[in-house]
């Protein structure tokens, strides 16, 4: 019994030290076996679900979607190698084609959105002329694209493989400066045809691109609304659509010299704007401005003394539910702009959608304690500005940074409308019923800077052309940030000036403003020949000049 005894010690100082010597190395790997090609013949051996199977139903999807699905080229052959992979290459493109048509179909619903919002905040005199804006703005605005506008902005763009190509998109007009091509604007797709465009994949990048042109027309009848006169702003509306809002697109999205900053100069990746906070928010916004400075304010707006009274829109529940329906376009807008679900990098989306809704989250709280706090009370267009500013804010950055950094741009955003505001307001005095200029004009450049602050370099691997992914001035590349502030000079420099003399010479040929008996009556009857409300009586405030 002793001698066991005895031995246990030995045994456990044999255990540790074997424990303690290094492990005897690993048998070397066997290589991987040799890849075997799928031949054709290999394909006629593939089971698929009998004829007397099938006719029994499938509750359970278990048997439906199968090889006997592959549409087969030559039927003397029949299913070969070939054919697999075509239908592989088509979903894919197919998948993509839908999605981006689908987020398509929610930004138009946008306009439904932006027009009961404007409504809402316009007084009744004025519903149904800021609703016909709203309708008409859209077949304004599209023909300005179609005839004009799209080869303008996409007709240089390239191929987009997202979408099969769109190999007829080829044809960017160009100069050389410092040795550089600096892409102007495109040349092919007037009328979807010329140049070869009579092609399914430019058909959905046209209606893509066009619904985004159009939420920017929409913008500026909200600046303008309740004294812009209907003709004034067809033309301008059709002017927008035609060469502002595409000139700039182009050099952002369509092959043009901003997006090659980066190729270039080694500015980043050049300007980067995802889904648009500078080419549809800051475009539309800062064109609103430039029509509000020359239109004027409406009557009654201003005191002698020049103080700014308050014209209060008359229905808040319509304007609450139009930013509902904006937000939710919202989702076709950005998760959209990556014109795919399926490929390299597209189920970024899952990201994009959450930071969309982050953004107008914080952005609808920030602008409502700021209110309150400085007011007293919450203020309920103001909070609905709010969080559309955090929308527009995160619109170009939305891909590129990480949840909490979303949340800061929209907290920003939502204060920032509320500053904006009263700046436009009562230093400027441009008068802006429904705040459009703040939303889009104020918080789309915020969000082009943002993007060169925030960007963590998680995502946008090959954007513009650049190796690598995008990073702000807080993850280590401050050229990012260089890039876009000269997005912000362009859109300020270029934009408002070019908007500004194009509705300039709008309001010489057509006068852009109504009579003053017009505007204090209201412009239903005297522009749009019926009232918005007929079976209401409306009464006149005592305030302003109504």
């Amino acid at each position: 019994m002793t001698k066991r005894l005895l031995c246990i010690p030995l045994l456990i100082g044999a255990s540790f030290a074997f424990a303690q010597a290094p492990p005897a190395a690993p048998a070397a790997a066997a290589p991987p076996p040799a890849a075997t090609a799928i031949t054709d013949a290999d394909l006629k051996n593939v089971e698929t679900p009998k004829p007397e199977v099938r006719v029994l139903g499938d509750p359970d999807g278990s048997i439906t979607g199968n090889a006997s699905d592959i549409t087969v080229a030559d039927a003397k052959k029949g299913l070969t190698v070939a054919d697999v992979l075509n239908q592989i290459g088509q979903n894919r493109i197919g998948i993509n084609f839908t999605w981006t048509l689908i987020c398509g179909f929610l930004i138009m619903f946008m306009q439904a959105g932006f027009a009961i919002v404007e409504t809402g905040l316009c007084r009744a005199k004025n519903a149904n002329h800021t609703m016909m804006m709203n309708f008409m703005v859209y077949c304004v605005g599209m023909l300005a694209f179609y005839l004009i506008g799209f080869p303008l902005q996409m007709g240089g763009v390239g191929a987009i493989g997202n979408l099969g190509g769109t190999a007829p998109l080829n044809n960017e007009v160009t100069i050389t400066l410092f040795g550089k091509a600096f892409g102007l604007f495109g040349k092919h797709g007037a009328f979807l045809m010329q140049g070869h465009t009579y092609d399914v994949g430019v058909m959905v990048v046209f209606l893509f691109q066009m619904v985004f042109m159009d939420t920017t027309t929409t913008i500026v009848t909200g600046a303008a609304a309740e004294r812009w006169k209907f003709a004034a702003f067809m033309v301008s509306t059709f002017l927008l659509g035609a060469f502002i809002y595409p000139i700039f697109a182009n050099w952002a999205w369509g092959g043009g010299w901003l997006a090659n900053l980066g190729g270039n100069f080694g500015l980043g990746h050049g300007y980067v704007d995802f889904a648009g906070s500078g080419v549809v928010h800051s475009v539309g916004g800062l064109t609103a401005l430039a029509v509000a400075f020359i239109i004027g304010p409406r009557l009654g707006k201003y005191t002698r003394t020049g103080k700014a009274n308050a014209i209060i829109g008359h229905d808040i529940v319509i304007v609450l539910t139009g930013c509902f329906i904006l937000a939710f376009g919202w989702f076709g807008f950005n998760p959209g702009s990556t014109t795919g679900a399926s490929g390299p990098g597209n189920l970024r989306i899952g990201t994009v959608a959450v930071n969309t809704m982050l953004a107008g989250m914080t952005g609808g709280l920030g602008a409502m304690f700021y209110m309150w706090l400085r007011y007293g009370k919450p203020d309920a267009s103001m909070s609905g500005n709010g969080f559309l500013a955090g929308l527009v804010a995160i619109t170009a950055p939305c891909a590129f940074v990480n949840p909490v950094a979303a949340c800061i741009i929209g907290l920003i955003a939502g204060v920032l409308v509320c500053l904006s505001v009263e700046y436009v307001d009562r230093v400027m005095h441009v008068d802006d019923p429904v705040g459009a200029i703040s939303v889009h004009g104020t918080n789309g450049l915020w969000g082009v800077i943002a993007t060169g602050l925030f960007a963590d370099g998680t995502y946008g691997g090959g954007w513009n052309g650049v190796n690598g992914n995008v990073k702000g001035l807080f993850y280590g590349d401050p050229s990012q940030l260089v890039a876009q502030l000269m997005g912000v000079a362009t859109l300020v420099g270029f934009v408002f000036s070019f908007s500004f003399v194009a509705n300039w010479l709008v309001d010489v040929m057509v006068g852009q403003r109504v009579s003053a008996k017009a505007e204090l009556e209201g412009l239903d009857v005297p522009e749009m020949g019926q009232v918005g409300y007929p079976e209401f009586e409306l009464k006149a405030r005592a305030l302003g000049a109504q």
